[in-house]
């Protein structure tokens, strides 16, 4: 159910969601991702049932392509 345009209040109402093979153990700051819709819905691991923020195809890979590139490095 989307609530806003870029918003989807429960996101447990998505299918497809995986999360990246580089998260790792006992931190909790995991995110995962859902295939298959027109935007690329973004949630919480820890939090199914809670809010996914949605973002372009165009957003999403740039977004993608500064963290493999080192971009957001403290």
């Amino acid at each position: 159910m989307v609530s806003s345009e870029r918003t989807v209040y429960d996101s447990s109402t998505l299918t497809g969601w995986y999360k990246s093979s580089y998260s790792g153990g006992g931190q909790g700051e995991c995110l995962e991702v859902a295939t298959g819709h027109p935007h690329i819905p973004v949630r919480d691991s820890k939090r199914p049932a809670g809010p996914a923020l949605s973002f372009s195809p165009a957003s999403w890979a740039a977004f993608v392509s500064a963290v493999r590139w080192g971009e957001f490095a403290g």
